[in-house]
């Protein structure tokens, strides 16, 4: 005798919702930073090396194509840092109603576009 069990429900039945896409997200941006320390260990790996290794990282990092990447990884890096402090409140109890959780969410995206946009821009003038 064969029992009828449920089938679970695939992604096309729910309705995305912000906090799912963060979730989500979330564990993205935390494979991209591992995927991309790689880059940064081969930068610090150059300084190392010398001043022609230094050079060479240099004009790879430096490239269209490099600069892409470190911002793609930057902005992973505070996505990820203020969604995780997003998380720590949740880890004490604080912010799941749906309301706080939608505003959490939002103030954690703005926060870290702001925070990606000033870190360049403090780079890329020359620093404080």
């Amino acid at each position: 005798m064969q029992h009828q069990r449920p089938l679970s429900p695939h992604l096309q039945v729910y309705r995305w919702s912000l906090t799912m896409v963060m979730s989500i997200m979330h564990r993205a941006t935390g494979i991209a930073l591992s995927v991309g320390s790689i880059l940064l260990v081969f930068w610090f790996a150059a300084l190392a090396a010398g001043p022609d290794a230094f050079a060479t990282a240099q004009s790879v990092v430096g490239s269209p194509i490099g600069l892409l990447l470190l911002f793609g990884w930057s902005a992973a890096l505070f996505y990820h840092l203020c969604n995780g402090i997003r998380h720590l409140f949740w880890d004490v109890g604080v912010g799941f109603e749906k309301a706080q959780a939608r505003r959490s969410g939002w103030i954690a995206l703005v926060s870290a576009g702001v925070l990606t946009v000033l870190a360049w821009a403090v780079g890329l003038s020359g620093g404080l």
